[in-house]
């Protein structure tokens, strides 16, 4: 009886919190906070440029930004061997707009910034890929 009554908690316990998790995924807005950094939409990012002491931070591959990038981005390849190297030589009192081609690998780039101690990073949702199609 004590196994089954444990039993029945946990279940109740996961179906709570599964029910919670898709509540969640419901109300999520173009500004969402994941671990330290804060993903945003092209608008958002667009306004946080306007601000002080802002970072525009590329983190594509060389052949990307070839091909066209953000006014005044950083370019810093996230898959380079010396990209840890080359993000302690920045400022960690700044504010960082982070951005790729579609949003994975600045995700990435944000959590290696984080680990550094950079405190403000955004992430650019849909990447350089949604910079082109908002300027269409």
């Amino acid at each position: 009886m004590k196994n089954l009554s444990l039993f029945l908690a946990v279940v109740l316990v996961l179906f709570s919190s599964c029910g919670s998790t898709a509540q969640n995924e419901k109300n999520t807005s173009s500004t969402e906070v994941q671990q330290g950094r804060i993903d945003i939409d092209v608008a958002e990012f667009k306004n946080k440029m306007k601000e002080k002491d802002i970072v525009i931070l590329d983190v594509r591959t060389p052949a990307e930004t070839a091909q066209g990038k953000i006014e005044g981005a950083i370019e810093i390849d996230v898959k380079s061997s010396d990209f840890d190297e080359k993000i302690k030589a920045l400022d960690k009192d700044k504010t960082y707009l982070v951005y790729c081609r579609s949003g994975r690998r600045s995700v990435t780039a944000c959590n290696v910034l984080e680990e550094e101690g950079f405190k403000k990073t955004y992430n650019l949702l849909g990447g350089f890929n949604a910079w082109k199609k908002s300027s269409e």
